[in-house]
């Protein structure tokens, strides 16, 4: 006795398949449209961003406040309202951007930032990079920095001068004061 074939003369290994490639081909349908969608959900997200690097919203979107620091002005901001974010074995690392004054940009040598008082020009704080209209700081925000603790700013002119202004970490970033008290808190 011999068996039956099948009527469509495809065994059923290749209508196997057969029907698995052809669910396949629907399925690319449906993620070129969803590859689609993407980018046009995620384009307004970018544009704010954006916005914000270019300085299009202002300096940041926590201003500080201008400050007399010796002859010159400088205003301050937080980039983020956010808490300070790890950054490897940097660790916990917060972003202020600062603003020269018209008139100083050209007497104005460097900007520094940091937590705490500096002991000297040599351990005056990240070094703000970028233009004088917006110069980015990175600093690092230790584990065990005081709830107290004051943000210095250090300007360094051209003819040698240093002047120094502080901010209270507290007015400068309410996050991060936050993030280090549930930090101590564990």
């Amino acid at each position: 006795m011999k068996t039956a074939q099948h009527t469509s003369g495809l065994s059923k290994a290749e209508q196997k398949r057969k029907r698995n490639q052809s669910l396949w081909f629907r399925w690319r349908f449906h993620l070129s449209g969803l590859l689609i969608l993407i980018p046009l959900i995620l384009t307004p997200f970018y544009i704010e961003l954006m916005a914000v690097f270019r300085g299009d919203n202002g300096l940041g979107s926590h201003v500080i406040g201008s400050q007399s620091v010796g002859p010159w002005e400088v205003t301050l901001a937080e980039q983020f309202e956010t808490p300070p974010r790890m950054n490897g074995p940097a660790g916990y690392m917060k972003v202020f951007n600062a603003a020269l004054c018209e008139a100083c940009i050209t007497e104005v040598k460097a900007v520094y930032l940091r937590i705490g008082k500096p002991r000297s020009l040599r351990t005056a704080g990240a070094l703000g990079f970028g233009s004088p209209y917006r110069l980015m700081l990175g600093i690092p925000v230790p584990e065990n920095t005081q709830l107290d603790a004051d943000l210095w700013l250090t300007v360094e002119g051209w003819d040698g001068s240093v002047h120094h202004a502080t901010w209270p970490l507290a007015q400068a970033s309410p996050a991060t004061i936050e993030f280090l008290k549930n930090l101590q808190a564990h």
